[in-house]
């Protein structure tokens, strides 16, 4: 430790509390960042539509809201959230249970299996769910082996059931770490205790581990809630024009209805509901880490009855049929040439020639694809790292609501965000009409709140007797950051950047408004498959969903092996 001739605290090269030059310098590039690309394109959306003749209108607020359309949607939107997020919570906890308690041969595999779904893009995810519940499921294939002509199809596409399970899908992942996490570093013995003394297993769960995991649960459910209110892709192609949230209902005001005062009113109402469910979720964490803990070594065993043994085999199950069954059909539709099984549709992707919808040849979304999502992955990287930093070390007003504020981009509307940026940077200062460089700096803001998400836990758990011990043996700031700090934080930084770059791969809602003809990425290629009629269209749509899951799997399966500890934790 050193002290400035200010008197400033100095320690492992950063000034604490009393260094606030230090904070803002820190804060200068993530608050020009969110102000550049978040805040003035989503104000100048809003604001344009309140403003219709240029002077504003809050008249229209009122008129949209009275709309009985718009009430309907809004319910709509509220009511398939409200049900997705117990469905996940309903398969998730027992789930979690299983995964941070009981001790199996693959658990570990399987602990990182179960969040692929999570960082999926939307559009593989319907694509999936399309290949599976549609009429040329293996199902409905089944079933017509088994009763011939009179088997009864099953088509769920179109429907709200298909709506819901794919969000199940999708957030099943967030329930089992979030809730799974803290319920592996729970002591047993305090179960134990309570069985000793007469209380049946169940009694025991609700009256002591469910006191404890209370905030865990209640935090997932306000993050499973906030991605399935704020859902795009999903509704957008397993829900069809009959069923539409406000994120659908946004991108049709703006897209084909050009109605920016509904727009405007829309994208309103859906950022007072995540920034109450991020405020939900910022007070529900910081309760979460007030628990009595232990070693999670401490907390596995094998299962050891038979009922144990079913609840497993039970879970196991579920997560195959609701996590592996999709994938697996998506690959197997990407197979399926029609007079049997082959590689014609990967062929055709990677054809210089082919004869696609798209304005360039398919390939050239595969590597528009990786070559944003590294750039987006470097900004959102260097942003989130200083915001992490400044929030860490500074005690400013600044620093401490900086790491709530580039949390609402993730849950904003990014049909919003595309749109604002299409109206927005086109002029000076910042011109960037029909540039490539949107696409990435759209998909940075999205993966940002990821990064810092990843390196506050990290930052803040460092020891700093370690730096102080340092100091006292006469190492220099520079030097106690490379021997203390960067072993530690480098590694998060991997994994920060696996994460974003697994998010702005598959990212859609804003890409799918800023990407020119020439530039498209992999999802927005793959809505215009799957906007075509035709067994092509469809296979190479399975295709291209199939080689984008195996892009973002391999980017997680590498975060999982950077993990050491908590570092890295989902």
């Amino acid at each position: 430790m050193t002290t400035t001739s200010g008197g400033a605290t100095r320690i492992g090269g950063l000034t604490r509390e009393r260094g606030p030059v230090v904070t803002a310098a820190l804060l200068a590039i993530p608050l020009v960042f969110l102000g550049l690309f978040f805040v003035w394109p989503v104000a100048t959306i809003v604001l344009t539509g309140l403003r219709p003749e240029g002077v504003l209108d809050l008249g229209a607020l009122w008129r949209v809201l009275q709309d009985p359309t718009v009430g309907g949607v809004a319910w709509f939107t509220l009511w398939q959230a409200v049900v997705s997020t117990l469905l996940t919570l309903a398969l998730g906890i027992p789930g979690a249970y299983a995964l941070s308690r009981l001790e199996f041969r693959g658990r570990g595999v399987l602990r990182a299996a179960v969040t692929v779904p999570f960082v999926l893009p939307t559009v593989v995810v319907a694509s999936a769910f399309l290949a599976l519940l549609g009429p040329p499921s293996p199902l409905n294939t089944l079933l017509g082996g088994l009763f011939g002509e009179v088997a009864p199809t099953i088509d769920l596409r179109r429907t709200v059931t298909a709506i819901l399970i794919a969000h199940a899908f999708f957030n099943y992942a967030v329930v089992v770490r979030t809730v799974g996490g803290l319920w592996s570093l729970l002591d047993p013995r305090l179960e134990d205790a309570a069985r000793v003394m007469g209380a049946s297993r169940w009694r025991a769960f609700r009256e002591v581990s469910l006191p404890l995991l209370r905030p865990a649960i209640a935090s997932a459910a306000a993050i499973v809630f906030l991605f399935t209110f704020t859902s795009f892709g999903v509704v957008l192609i397993l829900g069809g024009p009959a069923r539409a949230t406000i994120e659908v209902e946004i991108h049709r005001a703006t897209t084909q209805l050009l109605d920016l005062p509904l727009a405007s009113v829309l994208a309103l109402l859906q950022l007072v509901a995540v920034v109450s469910a991020l405020f939900v979720y910022g007070r529900l964490q910081r309760r979460a880490t007030r628990q009595p803990l232990v070693a999670g070594d401490q907390t596995v065993r094998p299962p050891r009855t038979r009922g144990e043994r079913l609840f497993l085999s039970a879970n196991l199950t579920v997560m195959a049929v609701l996590l592996a069954a999709p994938l697996l059909v998506l690959v197997e539709r990407s197979l399926d040439v029609g007079e049997g099984y082959g590689f014609g549709h990967y062929r055709t992707l990677f054809a210089t020639t082919a004869d696609t919808i798209l304005a360039v040849p398919p390939w050239v979304a595969i590597r528009n694809s990786i070559g944003f999502a590294v750039a987006a992955t470097v900004v959102a990287v260097v942003v989130g790292a200083l915001a992490a930093t400044a929030a860490v070390t500074g005690r400013g007003p600044l620093a401490r609501v900086v790491d709530g504020a580039l949390m609402v981009p993730l849950g904003t509307s990014a049909v919003t965000i595309g749109f604002g940026f299409l109206i927005t940077l086109n002029r000076p200062p910042v011109d960037l009409r029909g540039s490539p460089l949107l696409i990435p700096l759209a998909q940075a803001l999205i993966a940002t709140p990821f990064v810092v998400r990843t390196l506050l836990p990290v930052l803040r758990s460092i020891d700093e007797r370690l730096r102080e011990a340092a100091a006292t043996l006469g190492a220099t700031p520079r030097r106690i950051w490379q021997e203390v700090d960067l072993p530690i934080v480098g590694r998060a930084l991997l994994v920060a950047a696996g994460f974003s770059f697994a998010i702005a791969v598959g990212e859609f809602g804003a890409t799918v408004f800023v990407a020119r003809a020439q530039f498209p990425t992999m999802p927005v290629a793959i809505f215009r498959f799957l906007g075509r009629p035709g067994a092509a269209n469809f296979g190479q749509a399975m295709a291209m969903s199939t080689i984008l899951m195996v892009v973002t799997a391999s980017a997680l399966l590498l975060i999982d092996r950077l993990r050491v500890g908590q570092v890295g934790r989902f």
